[in-house]
């Protein structure tokens, strides 16, 4: 999506927001944006780390012969 956007579409974004937002709440936005990766982030790393210790946790399962 954001692939093809290329140099001079983000400099019209940046602009734009510049506009929008002002020079003083730019950097505001950009902190919180940067916070916000941040902690998605650690919480899928978190949530991918637990999921490997319950697969080790887990017995391993043996094939059982069907009685007839």
């Amino acid at each position: 999506m954001l692939s093809n956007i290329g140099i001079p579409g983000l400099i019209i974004l940046l602009v734009i927001a510049l506009i929008i937002f002002g020079p003083s709440k730019l950097p505001e936005i950009g902190r919180a944006f940067g916070r916000t990766l941040a902690e998605f982030k650690s919480s899928t790393k978190e949530l991918l780390s637990d999921d490997s210790k319950e697969e080790a946790k887990k017995p391993a399962l043996s094939a059982v012969e069907k009685e007839n």
